[in-house]
């Protein structure tokens, strides 16, 4: 990336990512974390419904369809929407570390409009961990895994406990996550970056 700040720099003695031992298998499906999520949500109508895959190692592969909903300019995705998509697409690395963390800090760079209609192809891994500090690193091609660059970032993901969303999170939806009688789900709701 061009420019990348210090702060997303690791320090020397970050360590290699190591994938968690119940990490999903390379080539399975993340599916939605929760479902009011605007990145992965089925239940959001506006929202980017981007689906996740595990990759080898400590990597993800994911795909949006641009759509009407996400313009900014005439015919093109919102900036903020595809800095969306790129932070949902590096808050879904950590389901590999088994770590729930949220977004620290993400600096993105716009190479090439994205035209709606497109299929946003994302690539992501993490790069080094230093205590509760993930690094991080995301592309967007367009017109297919090994199309032309349209946006990258660098992320820094902080890890924490679950009471960061209990503590922050509106009243309302943290009861209804916590009260699903699906342990699966009630569990995923909180892995991911909010």
């Amino acid at each position: 990336m061009s420019g990348t700040s210090a702060a997303l720099q690791p320090p020397a003695d970050a360590v290699q990512p190591v994938r968690h031992p119940d990490a999903p298998a390379p080539g399975e499906l993340l599916g939605a974390h929760y479902g009011q999520c605007f990145g992965c949500g089925g239940e959001q109508p506006h929202g980017l419904h981007l689906q996740a895959r595990a990759g080898e190692g400590v990597s993800i592969t994911a795909e949006f369809t641009v759509q009407a909903a996400h313009q900014g300019a005439p015919g093109l995705a919102h900036g903020g929407v595809l800095a969306s998509a790129l932070d949902e697409t590096l808050g879904s690395l950590n389901w590999l570390l088994r770590t729930i963390a949220v977004t620290g800090r993400l600096e993105t760079d716009f190479v090439r409009p994205v035209p709606v209609g497109t299929v946003l192809h994302l690539a992501a891994e993490v790069t080094a961990v230093a205590g509760r500090k993930i690094y991080c690193t995301a592309t967007g091609r367009i017109g297919g895994p090994d199309g032309p660059v349209a946006v990258r970032a660098d992320a820094l993901f902080i890890e924490v406990k679950v009471d960061h969303f209990i503590d922050h999170g509106r009243d309302e939806e943290i009861r209804a996550a916590m009260s699903d009688p699906d342990q699966v789900r009630r569990a995923r709701a909180f892995e991911v970056n909010p």
